[in-house]
């Protein structure tokens, strides 16, 4: 193993995106083990990752003191987004403990996983990756900033519900989604952190498709066999329906948001930085569908 080689680090490995990031580093770009970290607060979920020589460390976010020491000797980190969307203020203090820990440990780039159109976006949530790329931006590392559009995996939060009563009810009117499989965005993640890429930049990582909901119900009431109907409804509404199904208020005022975002144009852009930065092509919705349509067709 060259030992000028960087080593590669990942938070949030036993979750499905940087479990999916370290697999790429090992499987697809065959980085040698010795030189992948991968950290998690249940370090004890990736015992397969540490008998294939990966370096396992308990990483926990909402204790600071944990990063730096998990941080250590690491060149190039990939910075997972956390799931802590319900409580106003914790996601966006915890990846800046990350940014502040990652450069105390001597790391040289950090690449984050973000969200189209940050700075900008109705997304509820997205004050929270706007203000991880200003933390990037204002600290002493170099930084990618990742902004993935919208996974196919996440049509799981409503499909199968929808395709049980024959109505997907949607506030988004005619707005599209650039949806990308969640894998080839770890790929690409992947691909970032493996590079060697020094220079700051910021990448919208998309599909070569957008689709609005009636396209994509069409689609998946022709792979379900199932009918599939879009009923239009406004926010309040939407809203209503998710408090009424069990959904916390808060939870429901971020899933009402996606709506929201969705209609006013946040998610449709579609770019060819996945392509120039992976030379692959993504998955087509087809493609994901005929692979991974099970997880959506049984409710």
């Amino acid at each position: 193993m060259n030992a000028n080689a960087p080593t590669l680090l990942v938070t949030g490995a036993s979750g499905h995106f940087g479990r999916a990031a370290v697999t790429h580093l090992l499987d697809t770009l065959q980085i040698p083990a010795g030189r992948i970290i991968a950290t998690s607060r249940k370090p004890e979920a990736l015992a397969d990752l540490a008998a294939r020589g990966v370096t396992v460390r308990a990483a926990d976010f909402d204790d600071p003191a944990s990063l730096q020491t998990a941080f250590a000797g690491a060149d190039r980190l990939l910075l997972v987004s956390t799931d802590a969307l319900l409580e106003p203020g914790k996601r966006l203090a915890q990846h800046r403990a990350a940014v502040h820990a990652a450069a105390q440990a001597g790391v040289k780039h950090v690449a984050y996983t973000s969200l189209p159109s940050a700075d900008s976006s109705r997304i509820s949530f997205a004050p929270d990756h706007f203000g991880t790329e200003q933390a990037l931006a204002a600290s002493p590392l170099g930084w990618t900033v990742l902004r993935n559009a919208w996974y196919f995996e996440n049509l799981a939060y409503s499909v199968p519900g929808a395709l049980a009563g024959g109505q997907w009810f949607s506030a988004a009117g005619e707005g599209r989604i650039a949806y990308i499989a969640r894998d080839d965005l770890a790929r690409a993640a992947a691909a970032t952190l493996a590079s060697g890429e020094t220079a700051n930049r910021t990448l919208t990582l998309t599909g070569t498709q957008a689709f609005n909901a009636r396209e994509v119900a069409a689609r998946v009431a022709a792979a379900a066999g199932k009918p599939l109907e879009v009923i239009d409804v406004n926010v309040e509404q939407l809203k209503e329906g998710l408090l009424a199904h069990g959904f916390p208020p808060a939870l429901a005022e971020v899933f009402a948001s996606f709506d929201v975002a969705t209609a006013a144009g946040d998610l449709g852009q579609i770019t060819d930085d996945y392509a120039a930065l992976t030379g692959r092509t993504p998955q087509t919705f087809e493609d994901w569908l005929a692979r991974n349509g099970a997880s959506l067709f049984a409710a």
